[in-house]
């Protein structure tokens, strides 16, 4: 049987990035879109003159094919600067728009960016309900329901996420709408971890999302908003661009990386096969982890994102892991997905009931080979095996 070492000389040079979530590889249709842009985008496109209508051009034919890509139209797709500022946006500028309805509702496993959102909101004299989820990380309509029902002074938003960036599970979205159409109350749907594998969410009230997770550039964030939905500017917007929705300012928006999001998730969609190949690569790391002594594997097996999973391994750091990976050529995460810098204990394994140290998570990029899957399912028994033993704890 191959050993550590043997694959260290192996990949010698060669390194497997097996954690790309939240910012995945460029894309090559992101890179071609950003190089051709960059040189004709960079005008302001509320000016007159012929530069500034070319930056117009560019700004709508990004508009339009989101739009297209995901089942909405044109006028309704805008570009904060970031992830963290669509949910800050979608969330609280829905809550502001309904002052007599004080109630955000929010799901346990939400990314750090609505949850914080969510605690603003609280801070300023609002109410927060979080809805738990169930053992696979997922909430459920009916909780949702009950949330809305048992709001003291009414719900003004909801806010659930389409896929867990961190254990995969897809979260009931068609039944927590028909939820939500049904009280009249707004969705907002975090979709960062999940755009660009094939979920459909045109339906939804608002969704959020991510261009840097789906293989774009960095320079802007995706927010859609159905026209009939109301929105108002809230405090925790900055100056000037918290009187308007992120883009409604044209000049505010990096043109370039608006034009490689809307160019990069057309090309991704329309590749289907990447999807089921990265699906089948999670079922194998999903077995090899379960056939390790002492390791438990997150999430549901089947109903989730193609390209995420994520396990803890009892008795031993996370980080220990990561590091032991690292050595072999192999990058892997750890803690929480979306305050993974810190090392922070995860807040989604703890709604679970799961446990919160000694978690390793993969998010595979496109370009995963065979062979860099069979590397990390012959090395993680031996890895584990090897640092139990080292500190002490293979006996247990």
């Amino acid at each position: 049987m191959a050993t550590l070492g043997t694959y260290v000389d192996t990949v010698a040079g060669h390194r497997s990035m097996l954690d790309v979530g939240g910012a995945a590889p460029v894309h090559p249709a992101a890179i071609a879109a950003w190089s051709d842009a960059v040189g004709s985008g960079w005008a302001d496109p509320r000016r007159l003159h012929a530069e500034a209508r070319t930056a117009r051009r560019l700004l709508d034919g990004a508009r339009e094919s989101l739009a297209a890509t995901l089942g909405y139209r044109a006028d309704e797709v805008f570009f904060p600067p970031h992830h963290p500022a669509a949910a800050q946006a979608g969330v609280l500028g829905l809550a502001a728009a309904r002052r007599r309805a004080t109630t955000v509702v929010v799901g346990a496993v939400e990314h750090s960016a609505v949850l914080h959102a969510a605690t603003w909101h609280e801070s300023h004299g609002g109410r927060v309900a979080v809805v738990e989820a169930d053992a696979l990380g997922r909430v459920h309509a009916a909780t949702v329901a009950r949330a809305i029902d048992d709001a003291p002074a009414g719900t003004a938003v909801v806010a659930v996420q389409s896929g867990n960036g961190e254990v995969g599970t897809y979260q009931p979205i068609e039944g927590i709408l028909a939820v939500t159409r049904e009280r009249g109350v707004p969705l907002v749907v975090d979709a960062a971890a999940t755009l660009g594998w094939g979920q459909h969410l045109c339906d939804v009230d608002v969704l959020i999302g991510s261009p840097r997770a789906w293989g774009s550039v960095a320079g802007v964030g995706l927010l859609v908003k159905r026209s009939a939905v109301r929105w108002r500017p809230h405090e925790a917007g900055e100056a000037e661009s918290a009187r308007r929705l992120p883009g409604e300012a044209a000049g505010e928006v990096d043109i370039p990386a608006a034009v490689a999001a809307a160019a990069s998730l057309q090309a991704i969609e329309a590749d289907r096969l990447v999807a089921a190949r990265l699906s089948a690569s999670i079922d194998r790391v999903r077995r090899a982890a379960a056939d390790v002594p002492d390791v438990v594997v997150y999430g549901d097996p089947d109903d989730r994102a193609p390209h995420i999973v994520t396990f803890s391994v009892l008795y031993l750091p996370g980080e220990l892991v990561v590091d032991a990976f690292d050595t072999a050529g192999i990058a892997v995460g750890s803690g929480s997905a979306c305050t993974s810098d810190t090392l922070e204990p995860s807040h989604v394994l703890a709604a679970m009931g799961g446990l919160t140290h000694g978690n390793v998570r993969l998010v595979l990029p496109r370009t995963v080979t065979d062979a860099e899957i069979d590397r990390f399912c012959v090395l993680l028994p031996e890895v584990i095996e090897r640092l139990r033993r080292q500190t002490g704890v293979s006996d247990l």
